[in-house]
This record gives structure tokens, sequence and C-alpha cells, in this order.
């Protein structure tokens, strides 16, 4: 009988180093970078008319690369106003690695960073003790709506503390992705024991806008990852490529066999993934919505 499926999340170290072998297969932050670089600006180019402090919070930030990129985006259009930015992150290895981060990049003076170490409904319950009238002109959520508990609640929350003219940017796998397909065919088979929504794409939070009225604007984001080596028996990136598709731990080894061959086949399924120069090229579009107050 297969073992019961754990969550990746709940193996952080190995989360991570399957993480970090996504960031090097996948053109993920390449892609990033050209929407922040290119389309980011004029959707900012509002946000900061006649202010001499900007407030930016991160939520979900990671290390701290994304964020860095778009600060720096943002002193392009208004390079004469200071920046009050808040950072959410609920990993202590990664805020300080973002604080690393900071310490090693020129040009930072005109940004205050505040740190805060936990989790967007931790940061939530934390700033209704503020009692904050704080508003924000600009609000990123990039790859982080997969580990919140209510993401409807949770883009809710940070919407309404934008101010009148404020942006709210968030980035998920796009739902007519690989991802999207995988989801929609094995949610419900590999992982029932989380009460996460690590399955959550764009298509999700675009159905709960819609019913709620809500406009936004949306923009795709190409992106594609290489996932040959998930279909050499027994290859280490392969399993830890695997791992990070499902978000199983150790999938290969625990998953059924008809729930292993049933993954693998739909991943090379057109749905899915594309050959190429025989690599099988995984489709890892992302979305961008963009809410206003």
């Amino acid at each position: 009988m297969a073992a019961p499926l754990r969550s990746l999340m709940e193996d952080y170290p190995r989360y991570l180093q399957a993480f970090q072998l996504f960031l090097e297969r996948s053109s993920e932050h390449q892609c990033m970078r050209e929407f922040i670089q290119k389309t980011l600006p004029e959707i900012l180019s509002s946000i900061g008319v006649g202010k001499d402090t900007l407030r930016v919070m991160g939520v979900g930030s990671g290390t701290g690369e994304m964020d860095l990129e778009m600060l720096g985006q943002l002193h392009l259009l208004y390079p004469d106003a200071k920046v009050d930015n808040e950072v959410v992150e609920p990993s202590g290895d990664m805020v300080y690695r973002y604080k690393v981060l900071v310490s090693k990049t020129p040009d930072l003076d005109h940004i205050t960073f505040r740190f805060n170490t936990m989790t967007a409904s931790e940061f939530e319950e934390n700033w209704k003790q503020r009692n904050t009238d704080k508003k924000m002109d600009f609000i990123h959520m990039i790859q982080m709506l997969y580990y919140v508990r209510d993401p409807e609640a949770t883009v809710a929350f940070f919407q309404s503390l934008l101010n009148n003219h404020g942006k709210l940017l968030i980035i998920l796998a796009s739902g007519d992705s690989g991802w999207g397909g995988l989801w929609r065919t094995y949610r419900a088979e590999y992982i029932g024991n989380s009460d996460l929504n690590q399955f959550t794409n764009t298509g999700d939070i675009r159905k709960f806008l819609d019913a709620r009225g809500i406009p936004y604007s949306k923009y795709t984001l190409p992106s594609q990852m290489d996932i040959s080596e998930c279909f050499s028996p027994g290859d280490e990136r392969g399993e830890l490529l695997l791992d990070f598709l499902t978000e199983v731990v150790d999938f290969s080894k625990n998953a059924s066999p008809e729930l292993k061959a049933g993954v693998l086949q739909l991943l090379k399924h057109p749905e899915c993934s594309r050959e190429e120069n025989g690599r099988v090229m995984f489709n890892d579009n992302m979305e961008a919505l963009v809410l206003d107050p």
C-alpha cells in the first residue's frame, strides 16, 4: 500500500531545495523582470504624483530580489520621493537573506525597510493592533496566495489598505498554464491534508473578483520550465522537480503507481507541456492582476 502523501511544505529544507531547482530550470524570474521593467512603470505612473513619500508593501517577499527590482523602477518614476517599505515574509531565513541583499545593494538610502517576520494572517492581526489609518500606494503579492488559508479574505484585506490612487499587484500561475491543467486534474488526489491553498491560480482569483464585481487589469507573463528529468526514473533532479510540481514530499516514492503514471502522462500532454529539441518544456505561464482600491 502506498504511503500517505505529505505536503512539500511540511519538509521545508526539501521545499527550498526543490524551489531553487525550479528557479534554475524556469524562466519565471526572467519574465517577471521583463514585466517589472516594461509594464509595471505605466501601472505605477499615477500612484506617487505630488508625494514626498511613497508607501510600499511586499507580502511574501522572499529574499527580496523582485522587491528591489520594483523599488528600482519606482525610484526611476519618482526620483525625489522617499519610500517607506513594509516587508511581510514568514521565513526568518529569507528575511535574513533579504537584509543581506539590501546591505550589498547601493543607492537605497531613500528607502526605509520595516521587516515583519510573520504570515499574511499574522500581519493582518498585527496591523489591526497597531490601530493605524496608514494607507499604501503600492502593494505586491507575488506567488504567495498558495500559502494562505483564505485567498479571498487575504486579497480583500490588503486591497482595503490601498489609498485612493493605490495599486495592488497579484502574480500567480495562470489558470491556462500547465499548473492549471495539473491541479484541475489531480489536486484532490495528491493533497488532502493541507489547509493551505497550494493550487490556487489566477483563474480562481478572477472568479471571486468577477463574482464581487471588483474590476482588475490582467497581463500574461509567458514562462516555461525544463522538466525533462522527471521522465528519467531515479534522477535526483527529476524527483525534486516532481515534488515541486505536485507539492508532495518524495512523490515518486510515495504515490501509487497509478497516480504516478497519470501525473507523468499529463505532464507530457499538450495541456501542460510541449517538446522542444528533445526536451519537455512545461508551460509555466503566470498572470498578473492589478486592482485599484
